[in-house]
């Protein structure tokens, strides 16, 4: 039987995001270069991208590359770049298949322009995609993202578009690349490293962490279940307690007879 069958699938978390980590590791361990392991890394994001939209999972974000990542060989770096390129081609028929909407987030300036082209045609083309939306983080670190949502606050309030007194974290959301999305309820890292690496550190204020030693071209589907069932057994309390919970819980149960 199939962990799949043990998931409460009223209970799904609405956004997972993912830092899919090992690669590198996965591929030493086989006797070859890291960029075996990224090719390989492409089947897990395949069957893992599957496997939130069978189950109905809204919103999946996946760390793909940081900025910091452009500091690693240039021979990686490239590899990356034309790796995304190519996968990205080959998936848009299947993510419109499966009515998934691309979105990405980062610092889109520093990718190479042929890169850019296409990330921007998978978005148009998907654009009109209604089902689970699909969130790339690419040259993305959240101390980069938070500055650049400071900064264009201090822009705005200087033009007399927005008043400084009155900003609040509401106003900071509204500025950050995420700020069509929910946050993250769960947050998976690969690879048995138990680090955040700069992974939207704003949003996940209140999102359940979970940690595996499964490297990433090795997690799939069944991995995904484990951890969402992982997930399913935690108490989300958000600074309350049990006993406020429970009442809270009672009075929606009143509330919907």
């Amino acid at each position: 039987m199939s962990l799949k069958d043990k998931i409460d699938v009223h209970q799904l978390p609405v956004h997972i995001a993912i830092i899919m980590d090992g690669n590198g590791r996965w591929a030493k361990e086989k006797g070859q270069d890291r960029l075996y392991g990224h090719y390989h890394g492409v089947q897990s994001v395949r069957d893992i991208v599957e496997g939130c939209a069978e189950l109905g999972v809204g919103y999946l974000t996946l760390y793909a590359f940081s900025t910091e990542n452009w500091d690693r060989p240039e021979e990686e770096v490239t590899g990356l770049m034309e790796l995304l390129v190519d996968t990205i081609k080959k998936e848009v028929e299947a993510l419109n298949k499966n009515n998934i909407k691309l979105h990405v987030i980062g610092d889109m300036g520093m990718l190479p322009d042929y890169a850019k082209k296409e990330l921007q045609d998978a978005i148009g083309q998907t654009a009109k995609n209604s089902g689970m939306n699909l969130v790339m983080a690419l040259s993305y670190s959240s101390r980069w993202e938070i500055a650049e949502a400071i900064r264009k606050i201090a822009i705005d309030a200087k033009k007399g578009d927005l008043e400084p007194s009155l900003v609040n974290q509401q106003t900071l959301q509204k500025y950050l690349c995420t700020s069509q999305f929910p946050d993250p309820e769960l947050m998976i890292r690969t690879s048995g490293e138990y680090r955040i690496s700069n992974f939207l550190l704003y949003q996940l204020a209140y999102t359940e962490l979970y940690f595996t030693s499964v490297l990433w071209p090795d997690f799939r589907k069944e991995e995904l279940y484990r951890a969402i069932i992982d997930f399913q057994g935690r108490e989300r309390r958000f600074g309350k307690i049990s006993e406020q919970l429970e009442k809270e819980m009672d009075k929606r149960k009143e509330d919907s007879l």
